[in-house]
């Protein structure tokens, strides 16, 4: 299969193709494996192993697991310099869990 550049292929769109072409890249990068959004953030994995006090093997092992604690991801998206906001979704509405401790509320979020 030929393949084309996408200033070629960009010319000889509309906008409206444009304009679903950015909306589909929009919510792809809205959904990132640990690793793609460090590397999005041009972090080194040893850059985010200082910052959380791990060695970089550890944060080698953290990026591919399928399954972490709320507290490392939370350390993980702080050493990048961002802040983790934990929310669940129900067909009627969206919950800001601010608290994993059963005393603690949720903020109920406007969509």
């Amino acid at each position: 299969m030929k393949t084309k550049k996408w200033s070629e292929l960009k010319h000889k769109s509309s906008p409206q193709a444009l304009e679903i072409v950015k909306q589909r890249s929009d919510e792809e990068l809205k959904k990132m494996p640990l690793y793609r959004l460090r590397e999005a953030r041009r972090l080194t994995q040893k850059q985010i192993a200082e910052a959380m006090q791990l060695d970089q093997a550890r944060v080698s092992r953290l990026e591919r697991r399928a399954d972490v604690y709320v507290s490392t991801l939370r350390n993980f998206i702080g050493a990048m310099g961002g802040h983790l906001e934990l929310v669940a979704s129900f067909p009627d509405g969206k919950v800001l869990i601010t608290r994993l401790g059963a005393d603690d509320e949720g903020t109920i979020l406007q969509d």
